[in-house]
């Protein structure tokens, strides 16, 4: 199968309608949680998700959105944008996401969680160390994880104490080899913070094994002007430009 792994949308119609074109014919999708937030169309990045993801989980952002936790835990503007966004929600999209879990299994080989394993919803998975106490918390050979909007990964090889942070810089397809055993992120689709303004997805073909990283250029600019139309803060805008 030909799985397309997205992340961290963010209310990011543009970033989202151009990834799904880049990622070309798939037989499912999963998303990893933050479908809304942040962005302009809320309610259109859910249609979307509702529409093609065959296994969804939800986010710190989306869980904000729904008043589901406290908004006091984002800073003024993530605040703002996110209960901007879900006032926009209507009742079909606000009770889809209310149906989300922030993990989930999918089989023996793989699993979803939007921050970590051991906390999918606040944990920022940045470190070998992180990781490698991760690693304790499923049996799956990959979990794949968002919420920083950074794309790597971490691979623990078997028996070995340490694991290994990499970077789709040096190496864009990861080759599964069954023993290995890896935390994988894709990155974000629509507010990356890796440096790299462009759109982030990974694809998984389960039947060669292999997972590969993706980035893709979109209208920037056009989301911008959305944000601005609907009165979002002005850092959150100007950040997309840059990757941060």
């Amino acid at each position: 199968m030909r799985i397309v792994v997205v992340s961290d949308i963010h209310s990011n119609l543009v970033a989202l309608e151009t990834v799904l074109a880049a990622a070309g014919s798939h037989d499912a999708l999963w998303c990893l949680g933050d479908t809304i937030g942040y962005g302009p169309r809320p309610n259109e990045c859910v249609a979307l998700m509702r529409q093609h993801a065959a296994v969804a989980i939800t986010g710190n952002h989306d869980l904000a959105c729904l008043d589901r936790i406290d908004l006091r835990d984002f800073n003024p503007d993530a605040r703002k944008a996110n209960i901007w966004n879900g006032a926009q929600l209507s009742d079909e999209n606000r009770a889809w996401l209310e149906s989300l879990e922030p993990a989930a299994t999918i089989d023996s080989r793989f699993i979803l969680a939007h921050g970590s394993p051991r906390e999918p919803i606040w944990e920022y998975l940045l470190s070998p160390e992180q990781a490698l106490a991760n690693f304790e918390h499923f049996s799956q050979e990959v979990c794949f994880i968002g919420h920083s909007h950074v794309q790597l990964g971490f691979r623990l090889r078997p028996g070995f104490e340490r694991c290994e942070r990499f970077l789709p810089d040096r190496s864009r397809t990861v080759q599964l080899d069954g023993t290995t055993r890896y935390l994988i992120n894709p990155g974000s689709v629509g507010q990356p913070r890796d440096q790299d303004p462009r759109a982030a997805y990974a694809i998984l073909d389960s039947d060669a094994g292999t997972i590969r990283f993706n980035r893709v250029e979109y209208d920037i600019q056009k989301t911008q002007r959305q944000m601005v139309e609907a009165g979002l803060p002005g850092a959150l805008i100007r950040r997309l430009e840059f990757g941060m």
